[in-house]
């Protein structure tokens, strides 16, 4: 447990700003635990619901004065309406907050060239939250892992969980909340533990379109693919990420195929553990260029996805039709 912070370096009014809300919460948490023991949460801490409180009844409470705990925090979530709606009277609050009390509150946007953002700057602080960097993501993730639940996260296990569920940090912090309970009784989360809890039958079924592309069965490659997007609801948007693990697997396997390695050592060093036959049947037909071309193609449709430019299933047909050239 945090010490709470000395009053020396505590500000009387915080706001904290970010579009992932899981991490803003994250920051808000972290925050509170510098202020208030767990304890001194009973009785010093107001959280209020912006949408069913007014600025009159927080300010009354920041003005309370604190019982067994030296400073009242009073906490308001998702307060982007609250705060437009009562710009003046935060105004006024900002230019004499209470000595006795700490206002924190979480906003998706906060504009800086608002009157309001010109006197935090006087008289508080901002904290924003940005999503973390592509190549930030495994580490955060390990991070959240061993400080919410005291386990470790392996970095294949990160990669493989970025892969098939995407770059969003709320989302794969809710897959590594149900990962931390599938691993209840295990030191480590592992990629098998992603695989079954996330990717498994995706997996599998990207492989199989994969598969039958490379052969040059088109029909059958699209006929698996619809069935796969039938049969899952939710792999439209995980459909992309189980089709580069698979190719990346690929590229990586081929270039340790081309170093002289034997097939059983480069399933051991990457973790291929089951369709090997068909998998190796695969590398044969394929050059390192091949695989690397498809990647580039990969990324393309990717990047059409998310600005807009095509949807999914579409994107996903088309690619069947290059892997299959």
């Amino acid at each position: 447990m945090n010490s709470p912070a000395s009053d020396k370096n505590r500000h009387r009014i915080y706001v904290i700003t970010g579009k992932e809300t899981p991490l803003v919460n994250a920051e808000c948490d972290r925050l509170l635990d510098q202020f208030l023991d767990t304890q001194q949460k009973t009785t010093g801490l107001f959280t209020a619901d912006p949408t069913r409180i007014s600025a009159a009844e927080v300010l009354d409470e920041l003005r309370t004065l604190p019982f067994l705990t030296q400073k009242r925090v009073v906490l308001i979530r998702n307060a982007d309406e609250f705060v437009s709606k009562n710009r003046q009277l935060l105004e006024n609050y900002f230019d004499k907050p209470c000595p006795s009390g700490i206002l924190i509150l979480t906003v998706s946007s906060w504009p800086a060239r608002t009157k309001l953002a010109s006197k935090l700057l006087r008289s508080g602080k901002l904290i924003t939250i940005t999503q973390p960097k592509p190549w930030q993501l495994p580490q955060r993730l390990i991070k959240y892992t061993h400080d919410a639940y005291d386990k470790k996260l392996t970095k294949a296990a990160a990669e493989l969980l970025i892969e098939l569920t995407g770059d969003e940090l709320g989302p794969l912090y809710g897959q590594i909340d149900k990962l931390a309970l599938l691993a209840l009784n295990d030191k480590a989360v592992t990629p098998d533990h992603v695989e079954s809890l996330v990717g498994h039958n995706r997996l599998f079924n990207a492989f199989a379109v994969i598969d039958a592309a490379y052969q040059g069965n088109v029909a059958l490659a699209v006929d698996r693919l619809r069935n796969m997007l039938a049969v899952d609801k939710s792999a439209e948007y995980k459909l992309l990420g189980a089709f580069a693990f698979h190719l990346r697997r690929m590229f990586n396997a081929k270039v340790l195929l081309e170093k002289g390695l034997a097939p059983a050592e480069v399933a051991k060093s990457l973790g291929i553990w089951g369709n090997k036959e068909s998998f190796f049947a695969q590398l044969k037909k394929m050059s390192l260029q091949q695989i690397g071309t498809n990647l580039q193609q990969l990324a393309a449709i990717d990047y059409a996805i998310k600005t807009g430019r095509t949807k999914t299933q579409v994107a996903a047909e088309q690619l069947v039709l290059k892997l299959s050239s």
